[in-house]
């Protein structure tokens, strides 16, 4: 279905990547082949695409020499962001069934999404112009060409400006720019030059990765980061199920990681009246949680997340007869984000799209969207340790159960902090662990991060 790819698989992946010769790789082929039941003689297919990193037509090349030494039949898709992918993998595997997603192509992709934006803004106009920081990656031509299919400002669509779209010079990828700079440096690319109080918008290198931001009248730089996106979107899709009448047979909830901001959290649980799930970072977590809802809105504070919609909650808004003139247009509007929202993985150019037509059914500019509820400081620190695998996290990564006592010293620290929270959890990738802390003000927040530092450096080293 596109999806991220089932975690039993990524042991047979690792076993595959560490064959010590090609005569092991062999063997290991074969034993995976008969220890999953694999029929050798049904064709395998695979599609691929890469996106504009020098290293991609180098990698390109060893993925067709292994495809064609093993008779696979495939598909090269050329350059696509890694969103449109998934769609075309779904695509694909659903074609000619009742959940036929989509027609198999890239052109598909922008007219399926031109066309469900079309529909959600039927009664709606976009107000103001968007700036959108496209990181120097692929997701800058392939915005480039969905405009193309969007209705313009003068007909009531969305007047978008693309800037860091030069994918010609692959060092300039990221360089000043792009959602993790943003979210890091908390501060605008020096390439934007929007506005004040104008909407922005920063995707990431391969743009399955979307956060807002905008500068304020006092010139204070605000960020609306996925934590942001995940209770804009939950607080429209409650409106909508509440306005259409399905508000009883659709059960919405929302996935978060322990790095979701707690006045976020708090928000969702108090405000909006939905259920929160915590799981684990990774987006592979986040989206089997998510599919336990209705309608499951999940996105990491990095503002990689998107919506799913089960098969049950499909049928009920195609198959709901509105009452009024009302529940007809809610309605209306409910089956077009369910065509607008890319349900296999995070996509910043659906995710972009979303973002904007709630702005536009609530009139809402960024400062109001910002003003619904106030982060807490926080910081995130990285210590490097000597052995990361020492640090055994549980509870959806939010306590330590190794090293012994590590967690009790970090309760009794953040006890003494008002709105206090803080975790150490291990990296995925290097020798270091991270330590994020939360407090009611920023020089508190600070103090917490430094001193749970200290107290897994005390048993790293």
């Amino acid at each position: 279905m596109g999806e991220m790819l089932e975690s039993s698989w990524e042991a047979h992946a690792t076993t595959l990547a560490n064959a010590t010769s090609d005569e092991d790789l062999l063997r290991l082929y074969h034993k995976l082949e008969t220890d999953l039941k694999i029929k050798g003689e049904t064709q395998a297919q695979v599609i691929f695409a890469r996106d504009t990193r020098a290293s991609g037509s180098r990698l390109v090349a060893c993925l067709v020499d292994a495809l064609e030494a093993t008779g696979t039949e495939f598909t090269d898709y050329k350059i696509l962001t890694t969103p449109q992918l998934h769609y075309l993998v779904r695509c694909v595997n659903t074609k000619g069934t009742q959940q036929e997603y989509g027609e198999v192509s890239e052109k598909g992709y922008y007219e399926k999404l031109g066309a469900a934006f079309r529909q959600a803004m039927k009664h709606k106009k976009s107000t103001g112009n968007i700036t959108v920081d496209c990181a120097n990656g692929v997701g800058g031509p392939k915005l480039r060409e969905l405009i193309k299919y969007l209705p313009s400002g003068d007909e009531g669509g969305v007047t978008i400006k693309v800037v860091n779209d030069d994918v010609h010079k692959p060092e300039n990828l990221n360089l000043q720019c792009g959602a993790d700079f943003v979210k890091t440096n908390q501060r605008a690319p020096p390439s934007s030059k929007a506005a004040t109080l104008e909407r922005c918008a920063s995707l990431d290198g391969d743009a399955d990765r979307l956060i807002y931001y905008f500068i304020d009248s006092s010139s204070k730089f605000c960020l609306l980061d996925g934590d942001r996106i995940a209770t804009l979107a939950a607080s429209f899709l409650g409106d909508l199920g509440r306005q259409s009448g399905l508000s009883e047979k659709l059960k919405i909830g929302v996935v978060q990681t322990a790095y979701a901001n707690g006045a976020s959290t708090r928000y969702i649980t108090e405000n909006l009246g939905l259920p929160v799930i915590c799981t684990a970072t990774g987006v592979k977590h986040l989206h089997h949680a998510a599919a336990r809802f209705d309608i499951g809105v999940y996105f990491e504070a990095n503002g990689h997340g998107t919506v799913l919609f089960s098969p049950a909650a499909l049928k009920h808004i195609a198959t709901h007869e509105p009452q009024s003139p009302a529940q007809h247009d809610a309605l209306e509007t409910l089956q077009a984000l369910t065509d607008l929202i890319n349900q296999t993985v995070g996509d910043a150019l659906s995710d972009l799209l979303l973002v904007e037509v709630i702005l536009a059914h609530k009139s809402w500019s960024p400062k109001e969207w910002n003003n619904t509820y106030v982060d807490l400081p926080n910081r995130l620190v990285k210590v490097e340790v000597a052995d990361r695998n020492i640090f055994r996290a549980v509870d959806a990564e939010r306590k330590l159960e190794a090293p012994e006592g590590a967690q009790v010293r970090i309760d009794e620290l953040v006890g003494k902090y008002k709105a206090g929270r803080s975790f150490a959890r291990a990296s995925g990738t290097e020798d270091a662990v991270r330590v994020y802390a939360e407090a009611a003000t920023r020089g508190e927040a600070d103090d917490l991060a430094n001193k749970v530092a200290q107290i897994v450096k005390s048993f790293g080293t």
